[in-house]
């Protein structure tokens, strides 16, 4: 066993170059001038190049805890897998971010810049830091440098899973645990490389009882590894920054995936040596899928929607893609979003207690369905808009057809947008080419038609009688009643109860006789009201559509 004194002389050995001590250190963070209700919350992601949308959804969560206390939301950069890390990287979560609304009070602005009185926030520019800490628990015999090699450390793994045991540096197979001061020192003086490690005095047989600000009340076992804190290039594991970044920033409770559930008993331990108060933690779950019968994550290799690029490339509103979050998160979201349709989402009062603690349930349907409600209550002026700007990008020759035909466009998207028949079929802006379509004559060649099973000679004569009494200016009652009668002229049934109890007296129903004038007209058996479709397209097009028709038959 090493002395203090011993403790402190190889401190010096290992952090020569450190002169500043803990307490001067923690003098440099002062506590925040904030009351105890204004949440200072962090996001802290890996520049790794690929933003998804479980990141979107954590982010969110700290976003609006923090906006709803007036408190301080902080973007910090996890960068120390520098295998990884990719150019720009930090630029890409900042932007990803910032496209679903998620921006930060203080942290990293781009890949050199940052605002706020905490930093440095990225934790490659804090090494400084992490050894400050790390030579004072040293000194105190709470750490201690490592010099086990991969194939030393590789053959205690293969002699413990022979002999049946826990894989992991701990107890009598931690080697440098016990070393002696002449050993560690005659390894400083080779100039071995080291790594710096926990000297762990938990014991896995004890409990821990605790509480998750989701999960709620959970027993963890007693962490009893000697971890890695300092790593061989002088850069912290997760396990050692996270809690000295996290104290000295001042954060008020750390929300992170629920991988990290099982590193909380060697966190709380790490927090116990360095002698800082416990911050409680939210461990969140996985957004899930359903595939085969069963749940399993969302994965970046097969799901499409688990990267942001795809809600960007395929233009889903910001706020309904938000929305669908929040209503995942919290299962009362959507009866709030009811009674509140006009409100600031940051209104509403999330609650961590209310998570799913098993895992959402990530359903693209039930978010495809949300978004076209959503759309469905924009006006037509703020569907062009938006469609124009993500056009820019992602659809030119879109781009091209709204910049050139502004008002027709407006009218095209105004089609059952008011009234009491409100169209919800649009749940993205790259659902709009197909609705363009046939509104359009040159997309209006290149589409596939639906073929009618009516004679042709009946479709003529239904045709041809509509090209003889249709008048622009018809009010929508009027244009019905003028089809109405040409299905009665043309032996279709106007009465829906009337075809019900004898159908075979009549070659259809008048809807039949609108479905003609539907196809002739847009090639679709299926379009908003046919009406107000016509309305849009003016006289000389529909006539046009439908001579085109009569010929083809």
């Amino acid at each position: 066993m090493r002395t203090d004194d011993e403790n402190k002389i190889i401190s010096e050995l290992l952090f020569s170059d450190i002169k500043e001590s803990k307490n001067e250190l923690l003098k440099r963070y002062p506590k925040r001038n904030l009351d105890e209700n204004q949440l200072i919350l962090r996001f802290a992601p890996s520049p790794t190049g690929f933003i998804h949308i479980g990141n979107v959804y954590t982010s969110l969560v700290g976003y609006i805890l923090s906006k709803r206390s007036n408190g301080v939301f902080i973007l910090r950069i996890e960068d120390t897998d520098k295998v990884r890390e990719v150019k720009d990287g930090i630029t890409q979560i900042i932007n990803g971010l910032k496209y679903f609304g998620v921006e930060f009070d203080e942290g990293m602005v781009n890949e050199g810049e940052s605002k706020g009185e905490y930093g440095p926030y990225v934790q490659s520019q804090r090494v400084d830091i992490y050894k400050v800490f790390a030579k004072d628990l040293v000194s105190k015999g709470l750490a201690y440098p490592c010099f086990s090699t991969t194939e030393e450390l590789d053959s205690i793994r293969e002699e413990q899973t022979n002999s049946g045991v826990r894989t992991g540096y701990f107890g009598k197979w931690a080697k440098w645990r016990e070393a002696s001061f002449d050993d560690i020192k005659k390894q400083l003086d080779m100039g071995t490389p080291f790594v710096i490690r926990l000297y762990s005095k938990g014991n896995i047989e004890n409990k821990i009882n605790t509480r998750d600000l989701i999960k709620g009340g959970i027993t963890l076992s007693e962490n009893d590894m000697d971890a890695v804190l300092l790593k061989s290039d002088g850069l912290p594991t997760y396990h050692f920054a996270h809690p000295i970044d996290d104290t000295l920033m001042d954060i008020s409770f750390v929300l992170r995936g629920d991988e990290w559930l099982s590193s909380q008993p060697l966190h709380m331990e790490i927090f116990k040596v360095l002698d800082f108060k416990q911050l409680e933690y939210g461990h969140i779950s996985p957004l899930m899928k359903m595939d085969e019968g069963g749940k399993r994550k969302l994965s970046k290799r097969r799901d499409p929607e688990f990267a942001v690029s795809f809600y960007i490339e395929n233009g889903y509103p910001v706020d309904a893609v938000k929305e669908y979050l929040l209503n995942i998160a919290n299962s009362n979201f959507s009866d709030w979003r009811t009674q509140n349709s006009e409100v600031d989402l940051l209104e509403f009062n999330l609650k961590l207690e209310k998570f799913n603690k098993a895992g959402a349930l990530f359903d693209i349907t039930k978010l495809n369905d949300i978004s076209k409600e959503y759309i469905s209550k924009l006006k037509a002026e703020d569907v062009y808009t938006r469609v124009l700007e993500w056009s820019k990008e992602f659809n030119t020759e879109l781009n091209d057809k709204l910049v050139n035909h502004r008002d027709y466009c407006i009218n095209i998207f105004n089609v059952e947008r008011e009234g009491e028949k409100i169209r919800k079929d649009i749940a993205k802006w790259s659902d709009i080419p197909s609705q363009f379509e046939i509104f359009f004559d040159d997309m209006y060649e290149g589409s596939s038609k639906d073929v009618l099973d009516m004679d042709k000679g009946l479709q003529g004569d239904i045709l041809n009688s509509f090209l003889d009494t249709y008048y622009f200016g018809d009010d929508s009652y009027e244009w019905f009643n003028k089809i109405k009668k040409i299905g009665q002229d043309n032996g279709f049934c106007i009465d829906y109860k009337e075809y019900e109890s004898n159908p075979k007296k009549f070659k259809g129903r008048v809807g039949d006789v609108a479905m003609v004038i539907r196809v002739a007209v847009t090639g679709k058996k299926q379009t908003p009201d046919l009406y107000q479709v016509m309305q849009v397209m003016g006289e000389d097009r529909v006539r046009s559509r439908i001579k085109r028709y009569l010929n083809s038959l």
